[in-house]
């Protein structure tokens, strides 16, 4: 009897003390820091480990010291050229103190997140539309340090601000794209007419050759009628030696020059 009593007794003791213990004991991980409040006040920081906290004298706020992510929704913003652009960001940062995250404000995470919209906002409306497009990286980086200037004091640190979407009205982008084909089209003709152009020194080059070498003409004809004859077809040539051609223009000069001369008479 008296046994079971003393079994009982420190059953009792220990549903009542295991609890009181655990509120003394706090623990906190490795990538968590504590703040400690006596009475209301604040009396220091705590580590990772295991942390003894006298309950309802003291209390324990743990702030998470890992890289966090705030997504800034798409913000509708007018260029500096007037154009109306939609633009979304992600911003990384950190707790760099955790005393000022909790002392110096009430909701650092969304504090971070209004101070990199307005931040968006006055970055995109003070550049033109070329630059918003082809220098994402400078922009961001120039939000980024705004952000940080004004955040710094809460103990916040921005480690990054990514641009993500830009989107444009749809008649700017068919107007881009007009310009783009536009582009295209003119390197294209460009290229081509700076083949023509080598093509007709090499001609040129070639033509002198073969009118100053005794033969290359004779040559050169006899490998055309080879290279046309490997064809299929019903094409039918008529091959006249070239000093047939010659006589026949002489003729044509001498018959020209004593009709101008009787014409004059």
């Amino acid at each position: 009897m008296v046994l079971a009593e003393l079994a009982f007794s420190a059953i009792i003791l220990l549903a009542i003390g295991i609890p009181i213990l655990l509120a003394f004991i706090k623990m906190i991980y490795q990538y968590e820091s504590g703040i400690v409040f006596t009475l209301g006040k604040f009396t220091g920081a705590r580590g990772p480990g295991i942390n003894i906290i006298i309950p309802i004298f003291q209390e324990l706020r743990k702030v998470d010291m890992r890289i966090k992510t705030v997504d800034i929704p798409k913000q509708e913003v007018m260029t500096k050229d007037n154009v109306p652009v939609a633009v979304n960001a992600v911003v990384y940062f950190r707790v760099a103190s955790p005393e000022k995250a909790i002392l110096k404000i009430q909701d650092y995470l969304y504090a971070v997140a209004q101070y990199g919209q307005t931040a968006l906002r006055d970055v995109i409306g003070n550049q033109e539309l070329d630059s918003v497009l082809t220098e994402r990286e400078k922009l961001a980086t120039l939000m980024k340090e705004i952000v940080d200037k004004e955040t710094e004091e809460w103990g916040v640190d921005i480690t990054a601000i990514k641009l993500q979407d830009i989107e444009l009205p749809a008649d700017m982008k068919r107007a881009m794209a007009r310009q783009a084909e536009a582009e295209r089209e003119k390197r294209a003709t460009i290229i081509m007419s700076e083949g023509e152009f080598a093509a007709s020194s090499n001609l040129s080059k070639a033509a002198a050759v073969l009118s100053s070498t005794p033969g290359a003409l004779h040559l050169r004809t006899l490998q055309t009628i080879s290279d046309v004859s490997t064809e299929e077809g019903n094409t039918v040539l008529f091959v006249t030696p070239i000093e047939v051609l010659k006589s026949l223009e002489r003729l044509g000069g001498g018959v020209g020059a004593s009709i101008l001369k009787k014409s004059e008479k």
